[in-house]
């Protein structure tokens, strides 16, 4: 349930703390005090717009957190599936800040998660009852959903067949219909394929052939200049004109010996020299044997850089490289073989088509079975459910017809029939209800699927919009009822839903400092008196007031007794 609820700089509240009870929470106040904000603030938290107009002080942050202790299994297996780990504590905090510059983040459990998260794990911890939701009511559409959210799992499985199932004939569908345009198209198309795979094939592609290709080309292309350049630097230090280096050295070495003769302390300087010969006559060799292997060949040259220019130029057409060029032959030989035997592949396909179809159909049949046998479960509960809520003469029931084709849930249309009073058809929901009538089928619809969803909380935003008299002690009773099976936030302006609450809050707007506040507390047992009191006669409260108010209690906690 929720325990906790801290509203920080939204609208007309500064910062305020909520401390919620199990049961049935009420809160009440004027007209204009602030408590749509309190509802409005919850959906915040839970991925609701948030938008900077809505801070108090825009040149401030503001948040909303929300702390639920949560016990069911249940509860925690589907938080699980959203990747919110159990909580020691058995706790989850969401919160959702919106900074002074328009930015809104969202954490649970102080991990930073998206929008849609914050949404999906609203839908396991609390249920919020907007007054603009009931209006999905007057959906058709809306009403399957709500039938099948009743089902669970055994719905819930059907449909993943029939969904895969369909997902199937979908496929066969579309396959079916490309090979169904004109022939005269087809043959044009596979005369083109024909050339498109000749070309490929042709070409005899090898994978990495091009990068080879570019390395040789490159050489190959430069050869002529390592060649001149080879020769230049052999002109140099070989041997030729009298005037390289390896001459000039040679009679340095003569002159070398003549001086070693004369002097013997200049045998180490001829060792040298002669090291230096030695050396530069090793590199003229290594330097002939460089220059013959890279002596190109002029034709051979020439094949290389027209394979490559096929290569590039299929490349082009095809792919960026030569495998994506293979996968593209691939694809238009199997495309080819398919057109090829377009008579076969059209039979085959019609066949595989005619037994998808019949099972979709079963599956879509015994799908729609299981539908009805829960639609009539859950409308006799939602017409008890009314007979509570005061709609003495009720008939409540669901209408099914059948799509013209099958889709993905089925081939069913169903909608809500309702009949308030003795003697009128039965008549889709949308066009029946009236606003306070729609609030309490809402109010029904809502008591009866808590029985299945085990969603911990429920917020009602003014459920008791357009009801008085029995029927608002009615709708009373019955949110103390659901309260018994989860815990039950809601605002009112009646004192007969107000007297039912097992938490009572006052919602207040004060003014300070020229500033308006809206602040909250909650009631003793005494204060609760005066609140009913104040919502039974207004600004005249008297003693026979009182008196009326103190009764209405005791006879609210009897009833809930």
């Amino acid at each position: 349930m929720l325990t906790n609820m801290h509203i920080k700089n939204i609208v007309l509240i500064s910062e305020i703390d909520i401390d919620f009870g199990p049961g049935l929470n009420i809160l009440t106040g004027e007209t204009g005090a602030g408590k749509s904000i309190v509802i409005g603030a919850i959906g915040i938290c839970l991925g609701g717009r948030f938008s900077k107009e809505l801070l108090r002080d825009p040149e401030h942050d503001g948040s909303v957190e929300l702390l639920f202790s949560v016990e069911e299994d249940a509860v925690w297996e589907k938080l699980s599936k959203l990747g919110i780990e159990r909580d020691p504590a058995g706790e989850v905090l969401i919160q959702r800040k919106l900074t002074s510059s328009g930015r809104s983040t969202g954490r649970i459990n102080g991990e930073t998660v998206t929008t849609a998260m914050l949404k999906e794990a609203a839908t396991v911890l609390l249920n919020l009852h907007a007054q603009h939701e009931q209006q999905t009511l007057l959906v058709p559409a809306e009403h399957m959903a709500l039938l099948d959210r009743f089902g669970g799992e055994a719905i819930a499985r059907q449909k993943q067949e029939v969904a895969e199932c369909y997902d199937r004939y979908r496929k066969l569908s579309e396959e079916l219909a490309s090979l169904s345009g004109d022939a005269a198209e087809r043959m044009k198309r596979l005369d083109f394929l024909a050339y498109q795979i000749e070309e490929i094939q042709n070409a005899r592609l090898m994978p990495g052939e091009d990068a080879e290709l570019e390395k040789y080309y490159k050489k190959a292309a430069n050869a002529q200049a390592i060649e001149e350049t080879a020769g230049e630097i052999h002109a140099i230090t070989g041997y030729g004109d009298g005037r390289s280096a390896m001459e000039q050295i040679d009679r340095a070495l003569a002159s070398m010996r003549h001086l070693t003769g004369l002097d013997p302390e200049t045998s180490g300087m001829y060792e040298t020299l002669e090291q230096v010969s030695s050396l530069l006559s090793d590199f003229d060799r290594e330097l002939t044997d460089y220059a013959d292997a890279s002596a190109y060949d002029k034709e051979a040259l020439a094949e290389t850089e027209a394979r490559l220019d096929l290569v590039n130029t299929l490349k082009a057409k095809y792919g960026k490289t030569i495998e994506e060029v293979l996968d593209t032959l691939a694809d238009m030989e199997e495309e080819q073989e398919k057109l090829s035997s377009h008579d076969e592949s059209v039979a085959r396909l019609k066949e595989e088509l005619g037994k998808e179809e019949k099972k979709l159909l079963s599956l879509c049949e015994v799908l729609s079975e299981t539908r009805k046998k829960h639609a009539k479960k859950l409308t006799d509960m939602i017409s008890a459910a009314l007979l509570d809520l005061n709609f003495n003469d009720v008939r409540f029931d669901m209408e099914f017809a059948r799509t013209e084709q099958p889709t993905a849930s089925g081939y069913d249309r169903a909608c809500f029939m309702i009949s308030t009073n003795v003697g009128e058809e039965m008549r889709p929901l949308s066009e029946v209800a009236s606003g306070g009538e729609l609030s309490r089928v809402m109010l029904a619809v809502k008591s009866t699927l808590a029985d299945v969803e085990e969603t911990p909380s429920m917020v009602f935003d003014e459920i008791d919009v357009g009801i008085s008299g029995v029927t608002a002690q009615k709708v009373a009773e019955r949110l103390s009822v659901l309260a018994k099976k989860a815990q039950v936030i809601c605002i009112t302006h009646l004192p007969q839903i107000a007297a039912m609450a097992d938490h009572h809050f006052v919602i207040e707007k004060e003014v300070k400092d020229e500033r308006t506040y809206t602040e909250i507390r909650k009631l003793s047992e005494a204060d609760v008196i005066g609140e009913l009191a104040r919502m039974l006669a207004g600004a005249e409260i008297t003693e026979s007031t009182l008196a009326h108010a103190k009764e209405m209690k005791n006879q609210a906690t009897e009833r809930k007794m």
